[in-house]
């Protein structure tokens, strides 16, 4: 007896055999048993999903001996001359090779006579996108008012090329592809009636490759049965598919959570050694990055990303625990842009190798972490003479050294009418140095001085009014209204304070009522708030902020103009700078 593959031997003969598609098959079979028919149906969907293993299951539920019925006997003369495609009164036609309006017309001449054994006449057309306009004219008015003996049964992948005309005159049930899970548990079914061995992440391997289709499940296990000699093995499946190894996978991200790139080039070479599809490969990585940022998002889709014989999901679920969303996501839009800019790479290694070194160049700098840092002090001490212990205190806050000698003496100057430039940046480090002794220690009563000698030069200045809204912590529309203010006077437990009239919208009772709480709670006393709209003399923080803003962005532009090779491309090829597209750094 010869052999039958797979796809064939096991393809379902009733609706309770297919294997997903519950939305189809539930409205087919309460039409069925309600006896509500259509005269037309158009099944769509990817390839080997099942769209005309349906209409041939719908076609036996129709002209079963029994009657019309959901279960078809599959006993009757009926049920065995379609399950053996012998029924005369199933006329199955493939639109790609009879496309042909003649051959059309010729189809529906015999439409007007009567079944010749069934109920029904049954025009099954496969691929009916592939008719042409004059075919599809032809069949409009057959197929919008058939003979009551008539049923037709349309499939195609793609119906956007049927004219809306044929669309509108069918009912339309769109099968879609099949989950890696659904396969395997029918891969499963199929291979335990087989009497064949399997390795779950085999089933998986194959599940992947087949993209939804379960007649691709199915062949590629043929294959995958004769490449391994009756067995189901991952090793040998991945081979057969060209597939990596998914402890490859689990070096390349361990070594991008460690930040070794020496590691990342080996893992390369090891996949080069392989032949491995480097694009490929790089989609893989894709994948496994978007399950660990669902995973990371939505911790409940882990035990589904951990299922039994998936392999991945105890990688997915140990990587989301070591890297940051925010590294998940990088890597993942870095690997979306090498998977466009692979064809471009001198070669698919090189290009790969690319993506992942951006990986670790982009990464962003981890608190604590001392990778980066290390390189700017490896950097500092060969450029001048600073020790070694100033150097950090240079690269990281950078203006602030230069200024902050400038500031010592405005705290007993009570200088008020500086244009701005050093108001606020001079006194945060003094006022850091100051406050924090003073809100530990305000609430015993035991330190009575400090708050009385800390007060005038917190809220009486408005050099000082950067630190006190700082340490106020407010959040929101407060904090937009306390930064268009300024101190005016503190006097008897009343503090007022100027209001920008460009920020006169923002004054609300509301807004009053948290910053005297907050003040209050600070200072360690009930306090009262007066705001009272009016321009000022000195700028408030917010006109400072944008003012800094305006100053970085003119800088940013003035470097970019005189750029030698923005210039050099300006003057020859007359392009010109975009401002609106110049962010500073910073």
């Amino acid at each position: 007896m010869t052999y039958e593959v797979l796809a064939r031997k096991w393809r379902p003969t009733t609706f309770a055999a297919m294997a997903g598609q519950d939305h189809v098959l539930r409205a087919l079979i309460n039409a069925l048993a309600g006896d509500r028919l259509h005269h037309a149906y158009l099944f769509t969907g990817t390839r080997g999903v099942g769209k005309t293993t349906v209409a041939r299951i719908l076609a036996r539920c129709l002209n079963c001996e029994t009657g019309i019925t959901p279960e078809p006997c599959g006993v009757c003369t009926s049920c065995r001359e379609i399950s053996e495609g012998r029924f005369v009164d199933l006329i199955e036609v493939d639109a790609a090779s009879r496309s042909r309006v003649e051959e059309t017309r010729e189809l529906l001449e015999n439409v007007q006579y009567a079944p010749t054994r069934g109920r029904f006449k049954v025009y099954l057309i496969d691929e009916v996108h592939m008719l042409s306009g004059a075919s599809f004219n032809a069949l409009l008015k057959t197929l919008e008012e058939p003979p009551p003996h008539v049923k037709f049964l349309l499939a195609t992948t793609d119906p956007k090329k049927l004219p809306v005309t044929v669309l509108s005159r069918c009912l339309q049930f769109h099968l879609k592809n099949l989950t890696p899970d659904r396969i395997v548990r029918h891969l499963e079914m199929v291979l335990g009636e087989e009497k064949i061995s399997a390795e779950a992440e085999a089933l998986w391997a194959l599940a992947r490759a087949a993209d939804g289709s379960m007649r691709d499940a199915l062949s590629l296990t043929d294959q995958a049965i004769a490449f391994g000699d009756g067995q189901l093995q991952a090793d040998e499946v991945a081979r057969m598919l060209g597939t990596i190894d998914q402890g490859a996978l689990e070096r390349i991200l361990e070594s991008l959570a460690a930040g070794d790139g020496e590691a990342l080039l080996a893992c390369c070479g090891d996949l080069a050694e392989h032949a491995a599809d480097f694009p490929a490969v790089l989609r893989e990585l894709m994948a496994v990055l978007h399950r660990i940022a669902v995973v990371q998002a939505v911790p409940a889709a882990a035990p589904a990303g951990a299922s039994v014989g998936d392999q991945v999901g105890a990688l997915v679920v140990a990587m989301a625990g070591r890297l940051t969303p925010e590294d998940i996501q990088l890597y993942y839009q870095i690997a979306l842009t090498g998977q466009r800019d692979l064809p471009f790479a001198p070669d698919p290694r090189s290009g790969f190798e690319m993506t992942l070194l951006r990986m670790l160049a982009f990464r962003p700098q981890q608190p604590g972490s001392d990778q980066r840092p290390a390189r700017v002090e490896a950097s500092a001490p060969a450029q001048g003479a600073g020790s070694a212990a100033a150097t950090p205190e240079v690269a990281a806050p950078r203006p602030e050294p230069a200024r902050s000698a400038t500031v010592t003496p405005q705290p007993e100057s009570g200088l008020r009418g500086t244009n701005g430039h050093s108001q606020p940046l001079p006194e945060e480090p003094d006022s850091i140095n100051v406050k924090p002794e003073a809100p530990p220690n305000a609430v015993p009563a035991a330190t009575g001085p400090a708050p009385v000698a800390v007060e005038p030069p917190v809220l009486g200045a408005p050099q000082h009014w950067h630190d006190v809204i700082r340490r106020l912590e407010l959040t929101g529309l407060t904090a937009e209204l306390v930064n268009h203010c300024l101190p005016e006077s503190v006097e008897d437990g009343r503090v007022r304070l100027l209001l920008d009239p460009a920020a006169e919208p923002l004054h609300a009772d509301v807004h009053v009522g948290r910053l005297e709480a907050a003040l209050s709670a600070l200072l360690g006393r009930p306090l009262k708030v007066e705001i009272r709209v009016a321009a000022s003399a000195d700028e408030t923080p917010a006109q400072q902020a944008a003012r800094r803003r305006a100053e970085r962005q003119r800088l940013a532009e003035q470097a970019i103009e005189s750029d030698v090779n923005v210039r050099t491309l300006i003057e020859t090829f007359n392009a010109s700078v975009q401002r609106e597209s110049i962010r500073p750094l910073g």
